[in-house]
């Protein structure tokens, strides 16, 4: 039927879009920096779908080289894809606390410039043949400012800003553009970041399975949606979140 190419298949929500795409009868194709880890994707996806084709390409999107490289080898393999799955990221440095420029500079390579050179690279090809599914994972953060002095909030703002102007462009074309706005979500990126305490400390009522918040992203993007708010919880916040004459609340809390 055709390829999803999944970035960060090595923790987060990569898996679960792996499984259900498959499902679908796409073949993954799963980019991650570490080759042990995609011999483990590999491992773990054959092991519930032994005849999907995966391709494993190794790359580290904080190297600013890196999308290119993707996309030459994308193209090489003569992979058609019908699904893109920007999925890449990190909890990184904080802005006024690390003092190291570089490691900032990475950072923001990888949340939000790799993500706009691989649709940059990779909806051309989608939009020449018709069809084609774009999902970039956000977060409900990225829906409201919040203090706290950390990038991942406002890496995601732009993410989900540069998928709405994308959705629009390309809108009409047979391609659709989503971004995919999870709240607190079971996956082991927490641990992966050294942030367990957050789930420790959290109510386990926020929470949902990474199952129920890929399905409705893959549900949302096949709608045409360009933000998919997923949770019933957090479709309920977001309004609020957004008006004008709530969104204070949200923003003196820190949220």
């Amino acid at each position: 039927m055709g390829e999803a190419l999944i970035t960060g298949a090595s923790a987060g929500l990569w898996a679960e879009f792996a499984r259900q795409l498959a499902d679908k009868g796409l073949d993954p194709v799963l980019v991650a920096r570490r080759h042990d880890k995609l011999s483990e994707g590999k491992q773990q996806i054959e092991s519930k779908h032994p005849t999907a084709g995966i391709t494993l390409i190794a790359a580290d999107l904080s190297d600013p080289e890196a999308p290119q490289a993707v996309a030459t080898q994308v193209a090489n393999a003569g992979i058609k894809l019908h699904y893109l799955v920007n999925n890449g990221g990190a909890s990184g440095p904080r802005l006024l606390q690390d003092p190291d420029w570089l490691a900032h500079q990475a950072y923001l390579t990888l949340m939000m410039t790799s993500v706009t050179e691989l649709c940059h690279r990779l909806i051309p090809a989608m939009l020449a043949a018709g069809h084609g599914r774009v999902i970039n994972v956000a977060s409900v953060a990225g829906r409201i400012a919040s203090g706290g002095d950390s990038h991942y909030v406002l890496s995601k703002a732009y993410v989900i800003a540069l998928s709405e102007a994308l959705a629009l462009t390309v809108k009409g074309q047979g391609v659709n553009v989503s971004a995919l706005c999870p709240g607190f979500t079971h996956t082991d990126f927490h641990a992966t970041a050294g942030m367990n305490d957050i789930k420790q400390t959290t109510p386990r009522w926020l929470w949902y399975g990474a199952e129920e918040v890929v399905r409705e992203g893959i549900n949302g993007v096949e709608q045409g949606k360009a933000i998919v708010v997923s949770g019933r919880l957090y479709r309920w916040l977001d309004p609020l979140m957004q008006s004008v004459w709530t969104r204070w609340m949200f923003k003196a809390q820190g949220m």
